[in-house]
């Protein structure tokens, strides 16, 4: 599908895929600060290196002098690192400072992005604050006593519950906590996890249970009180309210994640909550049509519209 893009955005990625002096992709040798954040797997990597201007008295005034980023990514990884490097170029940053750079700063200076390329500016955030954290160690700076949270927990400790994109219980904690992620799909639209197999959706441990440990929500649709008590009843959509709410989500999530693959997917009717689909394109005869179906189909409609639904295929 056609991405819509803000004029910068694609101003940025143009420039940087023309080696445009002024650009910033490449990689700097002997790097003071290094680091790498995504999967070459998945297609979206960043390893984002940077030099600094030295305080031979206090390295925490260190001044971040030049940046520079390889990314194995779309049109969004690029423009995002490109801004990304010119926001700490501009400002010049100390390394200290820089932590505090938000994927949200990314976006608002590219004049927006697709939600669905949220995670790229995520991407470049993370990676900047890996190489931050190699900076520290070459510098000797104690981070933690300055009150940073170095994430050392995420890797070493953490358990994987996203096996495509290898992301652990505390990195999806934590950016859940910082995004303020509240449904599968945006937790997929910003950090890439359950975005491929799907398959830790709501597997037991899984995103859904992550989100409902944090935010305290009840799937059923029952609302929770301060208390944490369960209380009320599920809400029963009416026929127009589910119709509309099943056309919304595929339009929304389902069809850009499955055109992200060539497939696609057609409503032939709704009767009460089973919705009768033909999957098109690439995804007609796929030998995992009956796994998306379920793990993406299906399972995303029972989150987002209503939890009686299910879904059934139809020939052609």
């Amino acid at each position: 599908m056609a991405w819509e893009y803000s004029e910068k955005t694609k101003q940025l990625f143009m420039d940087a895929v023309h080696g445009k002096p002024g650009t910033h992709m490449g990689e700097i040798e002997d790097a003071d600060g290094l680091g790498e954040h995504g999967s070459i797997a998945c297609g979206d990597a960043l390893k984002f290196t940077f030099k600094v201007k030295r305080n031979d008295e206090d390295p925490t005034k260190d001044i971040i002098t030049e940046a520079r980023y390889l990314t194995f990514g779309c049109t969004s990884a690029i423009a995002a690192s490109e801004a990304l490097c010119i926001i700490i170029e501009q400002k010049k940053y100390t390394p200290i400072e820089a932590l505090a750079i938000t994927n949200s700063d990314i976006v608002d200076y590219l004049e927006g992005l697709p939600k669905q390329k949220i995670h790229c500016s995520v991407m470049g955030a993370e990676a900047l604050d890996a190489a931050i954290f190699d900076w520290a160690k070459k510098r000797g700076v104690d981070l933690t006593a300055l009150g940073v949270d170095v994430h050392e927990d995420e890797v070493d400790d953490g358990r994987i519950v996203c096996d495509c994109f290898s992301m652990t219980e505390p990195y999806i904690r934590r950016k859940v906590k910082e995004l303020e992620l509240k449904t599968i799909p945006e937790i997929t639209d910003a950090i890439k996890a359950g975005g491929a197999c799907m398959a830790c959706h709501h597997k037991p441990g899984g995103l859904q249970d992550i989100l409902d440990d944090i935010w305290h929500n009840d799937v059923s649709g029952h609302g929770v009180d301060d208390a944490g008590d369960v209380s009320g009843e599920p809400e029963q959509l009416s026929p127009y309210q589910l119709g509309k709410g099943v056309e919304r989500s595929m339009e929304e999530y389902i069809r850009p994640m499955l055109q992200q693959d060539g497939g696609g997917i057609e409503i032939i009717d709704i009767k009460d909550t089973i919705v009768y689909v033909r999957l098109v394109g690439a995804c007609a005869g796929c030998a995992g049509a009956e796994i998306t179906l379920k793990n993406l189909v299906e399972n995303t409609l029972k989150e987002r519209v209503d939890e009686r639904i299910r879904v059934i295929s139809v020939g052609a």
